[in-house]
């Protein structure tokens, strides 16, 4: 058994995003909103292509001389944040290369491992065995192969400082070769491929006039846009702006948006079209102040609720500081299926209901896994489980961790993460069968969502053991199930439980074992009878 993590109090967001749709464009104002996107959009890919061609080599001067260069084709702060997102942009692919770096390692220690096995060696719990057949092993010791030159290829990449990135998505780009399964046109997916590498965003900047300069929204929602020098002919208002004929009004946080554009403090926004309805929208973001955790302690206080993240809903359990398990448990169901928009919204709907129910419980923390799936997930693994390889992908680890963070801080609720080692086998083991009546279905899961609230509440998986009795009378007195940690026996598994009395018949009317009969004359039943056999005749 490995060590355990300890349980940590997660830190709260420090950032929040709102969107509004822009309505009632004129068509001059597209006109607008596509030439200003295409324009600035031309730019960031050619300041792109520039930071990957510096490589490691990126210093404050090469970054300088860049913006120094956008700056006459835009303007000073447009070239700002190009450069910015440039960078941010390079960032996400050198953490994506060392992931790839990471998966393939762990597919070759794999292959490495299994290979080294007798063909036929049965595997273990942790470890799998060795290949079934002579042909398999052949074709995995190629596949090590062309892993390995994966790994060596991806290594020399990252040395060099070289990364791949595609503006628009890689996924996207393929989907040029697949029009028909993806059920598009070729000027449909020219038109999504376009307006996914336009540039129509501007950093926010405190002490300027509604927090913004470049893309200002006034209190009364009335929306402008600094153009770039190239494009100054097409402004309608003074200072080279275009102000748009829609209004945005942000309905979710839109005091706390009002609040901060009119301290002028720093906004940032950015202006994108949704090409299958054929909608603008508006995205408004701004960063919060670090907030501090609470102490863990703090959060355990109340009691938790125990969260076990599964492939179609969350079993959750509440549980009192003691960590005894209160009321039944309850599922929140959601389907992962279909677009990544409908996978979301899924996602946020099963959050909303889970908040809602642990405000009613009145706990000030909820306890969940801190899963991390990046061994798990290849196939060296799990070899032909392409099904569980499947479920194990489709659980939207980050994305769920971000979600629930964001949204519980909202409800005042801190988030409390727990090692997930054996967290189902030691709940399914200890918890599901006495838990389990008539009226209550205990799943694995339900179980897991004990264990998991029990080690956020930093006490053990495990059951206690009630002390005995002196006798058979009460003289013990009231029999707690959480013996102290002096009591012998304490960690044992419990008896299981009866409503019939010591020596008696149960209410179904069939005894699990035979009474046996008593080996002395004395005890004998007095249905028996004695029966003296006479002497043996020899002769």
């Amino acid at each position: 058994m490995r060590e355990l993590a300890a349980p940590f109090v997660v830190s709260g967001p420090c950032g929040v995003a709102v969107r509004d749709r822009l309505k009632h464009l004129a068509p001059q104002d597209e006109i607008v909103l596509r030439a200003v996107g295409e324009h600035q959009g031309r730019l960031a890919s050619r300041d792109l292509r520039a930071r990957c061609a510096g490589g490691l080599e990126h210093s404050a001067d090469t970054w300088a001389s860049r913006k120094r260069d956008l700056t006459p084709l835009s303007s000073s702060r447009i070239a700002g944040a190009i450069t910015k997102a440039t960078h941010d942009q390079w960032a996400l692919a050198r953490r994506c290369q060392a992931a790839h770096i990471q998966t393939l390692e762990a597919g070759i220690g794999t292959l490495r491992h299994r290979l080294s096995l007798p063909i036929g060696a049965p595997g273990t719990k942790r470890a799998a065995g060795g290949y079934r057949s002579k042909g398999e092993w052949f074709h995995k010791s190629r596949r090590l192969a062309a892993l390995e030159a994966r790994h060596d290829a991806a290594v020399r990449d990252r040395k060099a400082g070289r990364v791949r990135v595609v503006r628009g998505g890689r996924h996207l780009l393929n989907t040029r070769h697949h029009l028909t399964q993806a059920r598009l046109t070729e000027e449909q997916w020219r038109e999504r491929w376009e307006a996914e590498r336009w540039f129509i965003a501007a950093d926010g900047e405190s002490g300027k006039r509604f927090g913004n300069e470049t893309i200002r929204v006034t209190p009364d929602g009335e929306v402008s846009i600094k153009l770039p020098a190239p494009l100054a002919h097409l402004a309608n208002a003074k200072h080279d702006r275009y102000t748009l004929n829609s209004t945005a009004a942000f309905a979710h946080r839109g005091q706390e948006w009002a609040d901060r554009i009119v301290a002028n403090r720093a906004v940032a926004y950015r202006i994108h079209l949704d090409t299958d309805r054929g909608r603008w929208y508006l995205t408004a973001s701004w960063q919060r102040p670090i907030v501090q955790t609470i102490p863990l302690e703090a959060a355990r206080a109340l009691g938790v609720i125990g969260v076990d993240t599964n492939a179609d809903h969350f079993a959750a359990y509440h549980l009192d500081a003691h960590g005894n398990p209160i009321g039944d448990p309850h599922r929140f169901p959601y389907d992962l299926s279909g677009t990544a928009t409908h996978r979301d919204a899924q996602i946020r709907h099963a959050l909303t209901r889970l908040l809602h129910w642990a405000k009613q419980c009145g706990v000030a923390a909820i306890g969940i896994e801190d899963l991390d799936f990046t061994t798990e997930k290849t196939r060296e693994k799990h070899g032909r489980r392409k099904r569980f390889r499947q479920l194990i992908s489709g659980i939207p680890t980050g994305k769920l961790k971000a979600r629930l963070v964001s949204m519980a801080a909202e409800q005042g609720l801190s988030i409390v993460a727990v090692d997930p080692a054996y967290t189902s086998m030691w709940g399914a083991q200890h918890w599901q069968k006495p838990l389990a009546t008539p009226h209550r279905r205990m799943s694995r899961h339900d179980a897991a969502g004990i264990a998991i609230g029990r080690r956020a509440l930093g006490h053990p998986v495990r059951r206690r053991t009630a002390p005995p009795p002196h006798d058979r009378s009460d003289r013990a007195g009231h029999r707690t199930a959480q013996a102290g940690p002096g009591t012998r026996g304490r960690d044992g598994t419990r008896p299981p439980a009866t409503d019939h009395a010591p020596r008696d018949v149960p209410p179904n009317g069939t005894r699990k074992r035979e009474p046996s009969a008593s080996k002395t004359v004395r005890d004998a039943p007095s249905t028996h009878r004695w029966v003296q056999d006479s002497l043996m005749h020899t002769g």
